[in-house]
C-alpha cells in the first residue's frame, strides 16, 4: 500500500511528507504542492507570539480582554463561551494549540501581526507559506465568496425556509472559495510545513525557550485521531490539527521513539463537497504518517550481513 493508494482509498487530493527532525532524506507525495493550511497556521502564529515574548515585544503575562459580542466562531473553546473573559497572552496561545481555539488565534494574530508572522516563516526559508488574513476576516471571505454577506449569514441559511441557494450550491460554493484555493489564499506545502517543524524541534525557528513553549502545547494537543491514530505508546506525538468546512482536514507533527529519534510529518487532505468519510479520513492520516516515517526508519536500518 502506498500513500498515493491511501489517497485515492479515501477519495482524497492533497499531499504528506515526513523527514527526521535531526534532517536528511524525506519521503512523500506532492510535498512541493501547494495545499491550504487550515488551523495548521496556528504554529506560525504561536512561533510569532513567543519569539515576540521572548524579544520582548510582547508581555507574555498582559492580560487580553475577550468581550462576548465580538468573538471568533468556532466548534470549541472560547467561541462557545457567554461572558466576558480575560487571558493572558501566553495563556492564548496554548488554548490555540491544544484546542485550536479561534478567538484565542485571532486576539494572538492582532497582537503580533500578519506581517511578523509571515516575516517569521520567511526568515526559516519558507516562501511559499503565507497567512493572508484572521480567521474571522477569511470567514468572512468565505460567506462572501458563497454568496452570503458574512459568516454569521451562511451558518443561519435555511434553503427550506428562504430559498435558494440549496444547500449542495453552498458547499460548492464554498469549496470554490478564495480561502479554500492555496493559490489566492493561505497556503503551505508539506516539505515546508515540516521544515518548519523541524526548526522549532531543534531551537532554529528562533529563541530556545520560544521554541520549547510552542514544543509543549503541540505535545497537549487534544486531538488524537489522526497522526497519533498511527502509533501506540510509547511512542509519542506532538501535533497541530487543522480542519475547513469540512473539505480540508490535515495534521502536522513530531513523532518520537523511545530511543530518542523523531521524525516530523505532514498530511494534507481534500475531499469533495458533502463528503461523509471523517472518520475514516482521520483514522487515515495516522495510517499515512505512520507509512512514511516506517519507511525513513527502514532507510536508515543498517543493511543485513
Amino acid at each position: 500500500m502506498t500513500v498515493s493508494d491511501l489517497f485515492d482509498q479515501l477519495g482524497l487530493t492533497g499531499a504528506a511528507y515526513a523527514a527526521p527532525v535531526a534532517g536528511g532524506r524525506g519521503r512523500g507525495l506532492g510535498a512541493d504542492d501547494l495545499v491550504t493550511p487550515a488551523s495548521l497556521v496556528k504554529i506560525q502564529v504561536a512561533l510569532a507570539v513567543e519569539n515576540a515574548i521572548l524579544a520582548g515585544v510582547i508581555d507574555g503575562r498582559a492580560r487580553r480582554i475577550l468581550p462576548s459580542e465580538c468573538r471568533t466562531p468556532g466548534p470549541s473553546g472560547l467561541s462557545l463561551m457567554h461572558d466576558e473573559i480575560s487571558m493572558s497572552v501566553r495563556d492564548l496561545v496554548i488554548a490555540m494549540l491544544t484546542v485550536s481555539d479561534n478567538v484565542a488565534t485571532d486576539e494572538l494574530i492582532a497582537t503580533v501581526g500578519v506581517d511578523e508572522i509571515n516575516s517569521t516563516t520567511r526568515r526559516l526559508g519558507m516562501a511559499r507559506t503565507e497567512v493572508t488574513s484572521n480567521l474571522q476576516e477569511m470567514l468572512d471571505g468565505i460567506a462572501r465568496d458563497a454568496g452570503f454577506d458574512d459568516y454569521r449569514s451562511l451558518t443561519r441559511h435555511d434553503p427550506a425556509a428562504a430559498g435558494p441557494p440549496s444547500e449542495e450550491e453552498v458547499r460548492h460554493r464554498i469549496a470554490a472559495s478564495m480561502a479554500l484555493d492555496p493559490n489566492r489564499g493561505p497556503r503551505t506545502t508539506a516539505r515546508e510545513t515540516v521544515a518548519l517543524l523541524q526548526a522549532i524541534w531543534t531551537d532554529r525557528a528562533g529563541a530556545p525557550q520560544a521554541c520549547a513553549a510552542v514544543r509543549h502545547a503541540m505535545a497537549h494537543q487534544l486531538t488524537r485521531h489522526r497522526i497519533a491514530s498511527g502509533f501506540t505508546s510509547p511512542v509519542t506525538v506532538a501535533a497541530k490539527s487543522g480542519g475547513l468546512m469540512g473539505i480540508v482536514r490535515n495534521e502536522a507533527g513530531v513523532v518520537t521513539f523511545p530511543d530518542g529519534t523523531a521524525y516530523a510529518a505532514a498530511v494534507f487532505t481534500r475531499s469533495e463537497p458533502g463528503a461523509t468519510n471523517a472518520a475514516e479520513i482521520d483514522s487515515g492520516i495516522g495510517t499515512i504518517a505512520r507509512l512514511l516515517v516506517d519507511q525513513l526508519r527502514a532507510d536508515a536500518a543498517p543493511a543485513s550481513q
